[in-house]
């Protein structure tokens, strides 16, 4: 993954690259989230850990990663005889699609905003130093 602006514009971006551009997440958290959309049904953590070949604790910390980033949902099944189990499965993707554009145009604010306070610092740096004219 490229590390500066200027470098992610220049590769060859799709659009499974917006979950580690915008969210950070990893190619672990990327299949777990193709496993659970691929699936047509709601997952457990242990199926999810048999699909990505993972320990449970790994597909676990995965699985956590992409529910705080609502990529997924969490849901709550209980037994008839007492306890419960939670299932996984994909969170509605024009709900991502607004929920990502939402943060891409907070961090274009953010980045409007920083820029102009750059111009400011610096503008007024370069007045203070300037050599006056010899006359």
């Amino acid at each position: 993954m490229a590390n500066s602006m200027a470098e992610q514009l220049q590769q060859d971006m799709k659009c499974e690259g917006l979950l580690e551009c915008i969210h950070g997440l990893k190619q672990l958290d990327k299949d777990c989230f193709r496993v659970l959309v691929e699936s047509e049904e709601a997952l457990t953590i242990d199926e999810v850990a048999d699909r990505v070949d993972r320990e449970r604790s790994t597909a676990y910390r995965s699985i956590q990663r992409l529910l705080q980033s609502g990529f997924i949902q969490k849901e709550q099944i209980n037994y008839e005889q007492g306890g419960y189990y939670h299932v996984y499965y994909p969170t509605d993707p024009t709900q991502i699609a607004n929920d990502m554009q939402r943060m891409l145009n907070d961090w274009y604010a953010k980045m409007g905003q920083l820029i102009q306070e750059f111009e400011d610092k610096y503008e007024h740096a370069e007045a203070d130093t300037e050599v006056p004219a010899q006359g």
